[in-house]
């Protein structure tokens, strides 16, 4: 168990008195879970959570005290600036800390787990450092006596189960979605970009519906009211969940651990994940032609995917569009290395820690260059870390395959110097 935690969290944490615990003790404590905690000390969400959680966490305690053994930790993942404001925050928290000068590492964490917002709580298994569960907030919400601990991963078929919706009041069984692919898709009436996404999509699913294909759309509703629901839902011609099942749509956020919407999550046959960037496939590809959008190891950078660029470290290599097949030969050079990265992540059971694209010159290229502060130089290799605003920079003549793969290896092996963006 402490190799993996040590690998995830290092050496040593911080307890609210200031005293030094060593990752490796948390072992002895018969801890199996460990929650990692994305927040800070101002108001707001993050002192409602830390209420809350305080008293989730407190009724684990107890039990440890009961039984000789604890099974939960939690580690605050600070997101404060001030080492004072760190400070006071955990002298009031009665769990663990990240040490504040461990800066790099609260970076590589917020990176690795695709933390978007806070406050924000996933919980990772203690003997491998895999996560567990992604909403960790709404594990909180659900089940504040922690009687499905460890809220471990379901099969979607399992989640899902039970009767749904169709707009004309027409209720089928969950079982109806076996067989076909399935778009789960997260929305609100209230929320713009989700009415905007829901036009495209409607024409999407009339096309592939049209095209002969087995694909279902089920609507997991984030609307504040069932009449909000009912009216955003006149408008789809696929399933709901049914508004009332607040529980089920909850497992369903959980199961996905979805942070923002709209959020698209679009699974085969048999209820695995296909593509987490539903959203981005359909805006990409309006004729429905590369349905069900497999994802590609490397992708050209376009307004619509640009939002990617903001879930943690990517490679983009800058190329003179204006040349004819400048792009697709960029993306050949680099595809091999990108596969590469994401297999042996896969076989970790973990997301990739980059992703890869091409751009070229447009633009929101242009804009991006600006933002970034980088040379007009074509061809660009670099990273760009905008949650860190940190970015690297290969500026050669020729790039190579031999390049790129030790520019790649050097910045996950932590040997490139960073320049503030």
């Amino acid at each position: 168990m402490a190799g993996a935690l040590t690998d995830v969290l290092g050496e040593v944490l911080v307890a609210a008195d200031g005293e030094e615990v060593a990752v490796s003790a948390l072992a002895a404590r018969g801890v199996s879970l460990v929650g990692l905690y994305f927040g800070c000390s101002l108001g707001g969400p993050c002192a409602q959570l830390g209420a809350s959680l305080a008293a989730f966490y407190g009724r684990f305690r107890g039990e440890a005290a009961a039984a000789g053994g604890q099974r939960l930790e939690i580690v605050f993942v600070s997101a404060e600036q001030e080492q004072q404001q760190w400070q006071e925050a955990v002298r009031a928290m009665p769990w663990l800390a990240l040490p504040f000068a461990d800066k790099h590492r609260k970076l590589k964490l917020w990176n690795k787990y695709r933390v978007s917002n806070i406050p924000s709580l996933i919980f990772i298994d203690a003997s491998t450092g895999k996560v567990v569960c992604r909403n960790g907030l709404l594990v909180i919400r659900d089940d504040p006596e922690g009687l499905e601990f460890p809220w471990g991963p379901k099969p979607f078929s399992e989640v899902v189960a039970g009767p749904l919706l169709r707009n004309n009041g027409q209720t089928l069984d969950s079982s109806a979605l076996e067989g076909s692919h399935v778009g789960v898709y997260f929305s609100a009436h209230w929320c713009p970009p989700c009415r905007s996404l829901t036009r495209v999509l409607v024409e999407s699913y009339r096309k592939i519906k049209e095209a002969g294909q087995k694909f279902e759309i089920l609507f997991v509703s984030a609307d504040r009211s069932e009449d909000s629901f009912k009216q955003y839902f006149s408008e789809m011609p696929w399933l709901a969940v049914p508004y009332a099942d607040e529980a089920r749509r909850s497992r369903l956020n959980r199961l996905y651990g979805i942070q923002g919407i709209p959020t698209l999550i679009v699974l085969d046959s048999k209820g695995d994940v296909i593509t987490r960037q539903g959203r981005v496939e359909v805006l990409n590809d309006i004729e429905c032609r590369e349905f069900p959008w497999h994802p590609k190891p490397v992708l050209e950078l376009t307004d619509s995917n640009a939002v990617q660029l903001n879930e943690g470290p990517c490679l983009v290599l800058f190329v003179d569009s204006e040349d004819d097949g400048e792009s697709e030969a960029a993306k050949q050079l680099i595809q091999p290395i990108a596969e590469k990265i994401i297999a042996k992540y896969k076989a970790k059971e973990e997301e990739a820690p980059l992703l890869f694209f091409v751009a070229g010159e447009d633009d929101m290229t242009d804009s991006l260059r600006d933002y970034t502060n980088l040379p007009e130089a074509a061809p660009l290799l670099t990273i760009l870390d905008m949650s860190a605003r940190a970015k690297y920079v290969m500026d050669v003549e020729e790039i190579t395959p031999e390049i790129v793969e030790a520019f790649v290896s050097d910045f996950l092996a932590d040997k490139l110097k960073p320049e503030p963006i």
